[in-house]
């Protein structure tokens, strides 16, 4: 029980983290969050290129077919 009692209040042997490498990790992690949304808006402008360029095509094959339709 005392070397239980004992290895429970020793110290730690991890190094504590200092604050300039909490400030550079939170840095790193902000720069990524912001490459993030940076490809997100990337994708959905894709996205919406795509589905312009499909409605486009549509379009064009159902005036080929001579097809009427309301969408």
């Amino acid at each position: 029980m005392k070397k239980f009692i004992e290895w429970f209040f020793s110290p730690s042997i991890e190094p504590i983290l200092e604050i300039d490498d909490v400030y550079s990790k939170l840095i790193e992690l902000e720069n990524r969050i912001i490459k993030l949304e940076e490809e997100n808006v990337e994708t959905t402008n894709e996205l919406y290129r795509m589905e312009n360029s499909l409605d486009a095509r549509i379009d064009i094959l159902a005036e080929h077919c001579r097809i009427d339709y309301d969408v």
